[in-house]
């Protein structure tokens, strides 16, 4: 597979990383740091807020407004691996209309933000596993019998793919792993600093034990929600911290470069930083999708209060593209319920039908489809400048 001379390069010695134990680490912060992780969490707990109040703490638009949000930072999460897919490409995915490599591969990272959330109660070895498992069924390609499983070889980041010795990074052996990773839960687990600090160093930590042969990043930034989530530092949405992290890529590398070195401040400013990108770019995301529900709840004015299309419409601000399936599965509604839903909801200007055909045919809400590709552009070039 490889020229003699790539593979006398690459034979010989080589560097793995060796993990230092952080389970009992007891970081220092200066006065600049202290008001900086400050800082930032007090302008994730504002978007959190934001987010039940200008919906309602009881508005069936929460939840899916929650979905939405998560499938933003699992799309974001996966752009800094350089997977990319549209709005509309991953909202067809997920009511299996879609066939993009990308869109699919990004459901597992969705996936795998659900399971963060969902296991958030306690942040344990079991719970990393059930993130990667989550995560990878869904990636083409790779060996469903790997998914969730520790890795049982040598990986590493950078050039030379027939040996480590000229990568940027290798990874700990994999007899460190199983040590490395209870430590981690150790850490994670302790309630004696910055929640925000805490996030940040355990993503780093998780990073650089690089557990698994694949699918480590997004498993990673899945961790990062899941802690949020278990410190109750944010309760009713998913934050979209991968948005910031994703305005400058090469900075987050190289704060995780940083803290391999063993620097933490890098990554824990670079935290804080993309804390206040999320909750900025947040509270617009989640303004703007309101909007369009308000605007789209004018338009059924005047329609039987028991319709079901009102039970559609909070849906729709996590799912835009429909089809009658994902209506019998999701809400419970029989087919021909669906239909006459649908139906109302087109005749009002709520929804389009995209495809002409007689069967098999699919719904968009072309508002919130624009409305979540503008956030997208937005992040974009914001990495730009």
């Amino acid at each position: 597979m490889y020229s003699r001379a790539e593979v006398s390069r690459q034979t010989g010695p080589y560097r793995a990383a060796l993990p230092a134990l952080i389970g009992d680490w007891s970081p220092r912060f200066d006065v600049e740091d202290s008001s900086d992780i400050e800082d930032a969490t007090r302008r994730l707990v504002e978007f959190d807020s934001h987010a039940q109040r200008h919906l309602g703490t009881d508005s069936p638009a929460l939840g899916p407004m929650t979905a939405i949000l998560l499938r933003t930072e699992s799309a974001s999460s996966s752009q800094i691996e350089q997977l990319t897919t549209s709005a509309k490409q991953l909202a067809l995915a997920e009511i299996d209309e879609g066939a993009k490599a990308n869109a699919l591969t990004v459901i597992g990272n969705v996936r795998a933000m659900e399971a963060a959330l969902r296991l958030a109660d306690e942040v344990s070895e079991e719970s990393m596993l059930a993130m990667h498992r989550a995560l990878m069924l869904h990636q083409p390609g790779f060996d469903p019998a790997a998914a969730g499983r520790y890795r049982a070889e040598l990986v590493w980041i950078g050039p030379g793919d027939a040996g480590p010795r000229t990568a940027d990074f290798v990874a700990p052996h994999h007899d460190r792993i199983h040590d490395a990773i209870r430590d981690l839960v150790h850490f994670s687990r302790r309630e004696d600093m910055p929640v925000l600090a805490q996030v940040a160093v355990a993503h780093a930590q998780f990073e650089t034990i690089h557990p698994f042969p694949d699918g480590n990043g997004r498993t990673g930034r899945a961790l990062a929600q899941s802690i949020l989530r278990n410190k109750g530092l944010v309760g009713s949405t998913a934050v979209p911290i991968s948005a910031g992290l994703l305005v400058d890529i090469r900075r987050y590398f190289a704060a995780l470069n940083a803290f391999r070195a063993g620097d933490a401040g890098p990554i824990i400013r670079e935290f804080a930083n993309a804390s206040r990108v999320a909750a900025t770019t947040g509270m617009r995301l989640v303004d703007e999708l309101a909007t369009q529900l308000a605007e789209s709840r004018d338009r059924l004015d005047g329609l039987r209060s028991d319709a079901a299309a009102w039970r559609i419409l909070p849906a729709l601000v996590a799912q835009p593209v429909i089809n009658t399936k994902y209506l019998v599965r999701e809400l419970g509604l029989g087919e021909m319920a669906a239909l006459r839903s649908l139906s109302a909801l087109t005749e009002r200007d709520v929804l389009i039908e995209t495809t002409g055909r007689a069967r098999g045919r699919v719904w968009q809400h072309r508002g919130i489809l624009g409305v979540l590709d503008a956030y997208a552009a937005e992040i974009r070039r914001m990495s730009m400048q």
